[in-house]
């Protein structure tokens, strides 16, 4: 059923396309040459495959909120719709925990950038703790004034950390030396084995393509503005990923490159003098805000569409006078402030780094889900429509490159991932008994 908000309510094309941008880009971005480094220039071939990849389940999102316009819930509301309520409710349950699990490492990126600024933070746990429950809580608060109040926000953050990227990115060109980009390959593998381990670090860039569909409820004109903004965001981040690449390992070489802990940073002191540290460092502040941001916007959207569906408690499904789901947000936030306080208590590090494990392949999984019901809607939305073997293709491809990031996110990861989604088995169960007790 469409939401009813007013349209000056919604989010338009550009604040949903910020989403899309917004919860892409995240801190971990600014490391990410790094850690590529010492494959050798191999891995700007691994972005490439990435973001073929990645095209091809965002295509699959694009067409999915055309034949279903009016769903909230991104791919839960999409599995569900194709596959079925039980395929929809393990899908929600994995992707609500995992955007928990993942606001809190956010929120630890967050307040490791500060520390550039106010050292402490480095020291003090304590004080640590304060300033991410305070950034935790205030998203919070802003995103229950209303959707279109948060997708402000997120449109003025995306603005501003993409700024040092692209300065670097664009600046970075006439620094370029071409020796930097050799060996090709540094890895001391073969081709194929370099390209898949650096394709396999590089997808992980790209979750949060799906960002625009959650909402969707929520978005003026859904039937073109989320498809839109979901291949616009994928097209914008794609050329920022790897044109900043370029950049950075073309001006600082690999030796040097491993063992930068900011290669962003270093970057733009070489282009723009020292001072640029400091405003690079920012935009790692503003990135990390502005993801939490993003995925506190949708942490209230997942559990209030299930909710709806009567496949989660009640209480989810409460809205203020803005058509906002606060009691989402608000337990969405107690959970995540609770994940963000572990990372600093001694004895729970390692918990909290098993919780991040068992959120990565919660989220891949939505992605290989989507893929098969884009067939199953199709079918029945759709029947006389021609470009059967185009969307065949398009779903096969998306699917086989979702089982592929699957795989490639490790043996333990799939493990316990698959155990965290088992366990949500009882809540589903309880679900179905209360629903039909009513």
């Amino acid at each position: 059923m469409p939401e009813t908000h007013p349209e000056k309510n919604k989010l338009g094309l550009w604040t949903s396309t910020s989403l899309v941008i917004g919860n892409m880009i995240g801190a971990g971005i600014f490391l990410m040459p790094a850690a590529m480094a010492s494959f050798g220039s191999i891995g700007l071939l691994g972005w490439v495959f990435s973001a073929i990849g990645s095209f091809f389940l965002a295509k699959v999102f694009s067409n999915l909120s055309k034949l279903l316009p009016h769903a909230t819930g991104g791919p839960y509301a999409y599995t569900r719709d194709g596959l079925g309520d039980f395929i929809g409710f393990l899908v929600a349950w994995g992707y609500y925990l995992a955007v928990a699990c993942a606001n809190a490492a956010i929120t630890i990126s967050f307040v490791s950038a500060l520390s550039t600024f106010f050292p402490i933070l480095g020291s003090s746990s304590v004080i640590a703790v304060i300033t991410g429950l305070c950034s935790i809580w205030l998203l919070a608060y802003i995103n229950t004034l209303g959707v279109v109040t948060g997708g402000k926000l997120q449109l003025v953050t995306t603005i501003l950390k993409v700024l040092p990227l692209l300065l670097v990115a664009i600046g970075g060109l006439f620094f370029i030396k071409a020796v930097n980009f050799k060996p090709f390959n540094a890895s001391g593998t073969g081709i194929v084995t370099a390209l898949q381990a650096t394709a396999t670090m590089t997808m992980f860039a790209f979750i949060g393509i799906e960002s625009a569909t959650v909402p969707s409820g929520s978005v003026a004109n859904p039937e073109k503005t989320v498809a839109r903004a979901t291949m616009l965001g994928l097209l914008i981040t794609t050329f920022i990923y790897i044109l900043g690449s370029v950049s950075v390992i073309g001006i600082i070489p690999a030796a040097q490159l491993q063992k930068s802990l900011t290669p962003y940073a270093d970057t733009a002191v070489i282009i723009y003098g020292s001072s640029a540290r400091y405003w690079v460092s920012a935009g790692i502040a503003i990135a990390a805000f502005g993801s939490l941001n993003g995925w506190t916007l949708l942490q209230g959207q997942v559990p209030y569409a299930i909710s709806k569906d009567q496949l989660f408690p009640p209480i989810f499904s409460r809205t203020n006078k803005k058509g906002v789901p606060y009691m989402g947000i608000i337990i969405s936030s107690i959970m995540v402030s609770l994940f963000m306080a572990m990372n600093y208590t001694k004895g729970l590090v390692t918990q909290f780094k098993f919780l991040l494990l068992l959120s990565l392949l919660s989220v891949l999984i939505p992605y290989l889900l989507s893929a098969a019901a884009y067939l199953v809607i199709r079918v029945r939305k759709s029947p006389k429509a021609g470009g059967w073997a185009g969307a065949i293709a398009l779903a096969m491809l998306a699917f086989a490159y979702a089982l592929w990031a699957i795989a490639g996110a490790g043996q333990e990861a799939v493990y316990y991932g698959f155990l965290l989604l088992m366990a949500g088995i009882p809540f589903y169960v309880w679900a179905a008994f209360t629903k039909n007790a009513n």
